[in-house]
């Protein structure tokens, strides 16, 4: 069959899809680096909610996805960013997820990590930001996960400075059970954490930042970076104590970074594997066998895919991502918290669908043709 996808000069081509997935071995787990997965959560279509009301998750479905990343040897990094933290899914949802997510990756052994934020507080002073992280850093350790220290807009708002960062992050460090994920999301994801360590200097801000590390290298497991900068990684990572991992959030260099140079590389913690989950476990366990040429080869075709997804407002990447998993049949619709499929173009979402069937990323490219074609058939486009 052929599909008829909208352009953005507002006319139509055909595409035909491609007849096979991609083949993937799979296998077992993933051994020369450490790498998570976050994930997306599916909304209840059916709900009787509006975009600003609490979210209303399907949580078979959400489980169900979480599931598929484990069995192909990923850990979870739940409650992030690509769950639609503070864009549709507030605290209350979220500390649902966390323990139920937590409580099935019990049950089949899977790795996960969860966020811990301030979302629910829209603004405080400094001492009710540290509560608000302090609550939410109870439910993640008594669920069993391991913490994720999130950036946080109220403290982005409070701050004066990097010396009050450097109290917040030490005083909530110093209180951690076991070793952290510090997280540096950058202001294309959310432009409320522009100037996040203090300053918008990024080399003042990453002073600052390695400077809360070196204090507590003892409670830090990693840091997970997330600025779409590859040489400021790179440098980073490379001042990091010993034994600190850098995980990388890059969505735009991930084959590179992960792969490394002489002096090191970095474990990963993307939003774009909740798409390439499959492909991306077979490209490391290719790696974990020392071919960094077949790891390439695998990984370097979804950079387009990824740089398409990610694209400014880098924030609605969401839309792309839980788009594509409805098309690959992790979900009987393309419905999300807060109303948030709205956020991208029909051509955007045109060229999503057609870049990850040219990878081979759907199962059965048949029903991600017939689904396609069933949106933009809502919006006039005839089959």
């Amino acid at each position: 069959m052929t599909v008829r996808l909208p352009r953005p000069d507002g006319g139509l081509r055909e595409y035909e899809p491609r007849a096979e997935p991609l083949a993937l071995t799979g296998g077992g787990p993933l051994t020369s680096r450490t790498v998570f997965s976050a994930a997306h959560v599916v909304a209840d279509p059916y709900a009787d909610t509006t975009p600003d009301g609490p979210a209303a998750v399907d949580w078979d479905a959400t489980l169900a996805f979480r599931r598929h990343l484990w069995s192909h040897g990923l850990g979870v990094a739940e409650a992030m960013d690509t769950a639609q933290r503070g864009m549709g899914l507030d605290w209350a949802g979220a500390a649902e997820l966390i323990r139920r997510s937590a409580a099935e990756a019990r049950g089949v052994g899977g790795r996960i990590a969860c966020g811990v934020g301030t979302d629910q507080l829209a603004a405080g002073t400094l001492p009710e930001i540290r509560s608000a992280y302090e609550e939410q850093l109870a439910v993640v350790e008594e669920s069993g996960a391991q913490a994720i220290l999130m950036a946080s807009r109220a403290l982005a708002a409070a701050a004066s400075g990097p010396d009050d960062y450097l109290d917040t992050y030490g005083h909530l460090l110093r209180q951690a059970g076991e070793p952290v994920i510090l997280h540096w999301l950058g202001p294309m994801f959310d432009p409320a954490l522009d100037g996040y360590w203090g300053s918008a200097d990024l080399d003042a801000a990453t002073e600052t930042f390695l400077d809360v590390v070196a204090a507590h290298p003892d409670k830090v497991d990693g840091v997970k970076v997330s600025l779409l900068d590859a040489r400021r990684e790179v440098e980073l990572r490379r001042r990091l104590p010993q034994g600190v991992r850098c995980y990388t959030g890059d969505d735009f260099h991930y084959p590179e970074l992960i792969e490394g140079d002489e002096l090191g590389f970095s474990h990963a913690l993307l939003g774009i594997f909740d798409p390439l989950g499959p492909l991306a476990a077979e490209a490391v366990r290719t790696l974990d066998t020392g071919d960094t040429t077949g790891f390439r080869k695998l990984l370097d075709p979804t950079v387009e895919l990824s740089r398409h997804l990610f694209q400014p407002p880098t924030r609605f990447y969401k839309t792309g991502v839980v788009f594509l998993a409805w098309l690959a049949g992790h979900q009987d619709h393309f419905a999300m918290v807060g109303g948030l499929q709205s956020a991208r173009s029909l051509p955007h979402l045109a060229r999503a669908y057609e870049l990850a069937d040219g990878l081979g990323l759907f199962p059965d490219p048949e029903l991600a043709a017939d689904r396609v074609s069933s949106l933009f058939a809502v919006y006039g486009v005839a089959r």
